[in-house]
Formats: C-alpha cells, structure tokens, sequence
C-alpha cells in the first residue's frame, strides 16, 4: 500500500519535505514509523505525535488510511 505521509513543523524542516509517499507492507502506525525512521534518522529521538484521518492515534494502530500525518508539539497563544 502507497502511504502519504505529511510532516508538519520541525519535522518538515528536518525532512525537508512537507510530504511523501512510502511504500509500507506492515500494519501498525509503529511499522510504519519504523520505515520513517530509517529514511529519516534524524526523527528518532524527536516528539511527535500522529494522526489518522485528522485524529489522533497511538502506536499500536492499524494503518488504514492511505494518509498519515506526524504532528510535532505545539503551543497556542
């Protein structure tokens, strides 16, 4: 499954993408950050958070949405 995968923030500037496509044939959002991670090694050690068709979820689930996107902290004012 082709995933879409939106980096919001910081994470974009570390990325240097706002968005790409990842080929992912796991199931779970931490599968999927595994693959990220490899591309990226510099989020590893980063907070995020991670979304699912505008919600947020936690690592064990399942990838069914065909976008995801990594949220970093953030502060109103």
């Amino acid at each position: 499954m082709n995933i879409t995968v939106k980096y919001f923030g910081v994470l974009a500037e570390l990325t240097q993408c706002m968005e790409e496509t990842i080929v992912f044939t796991k199931s779970t959002v931490i599968e999927l950050l595994e693959v990220v991670y490899q591309k990226h090694p510099t989020l590893n050690d980063k907070n995020f958070k991670v979304a699912l068709n505008n919600e947020l979820v936690d690592m064990e689930t399942i990838v069914s949405e065909v976008e995801v996107a990594l949220l970093p902290p953030f502060s109103g004012g």
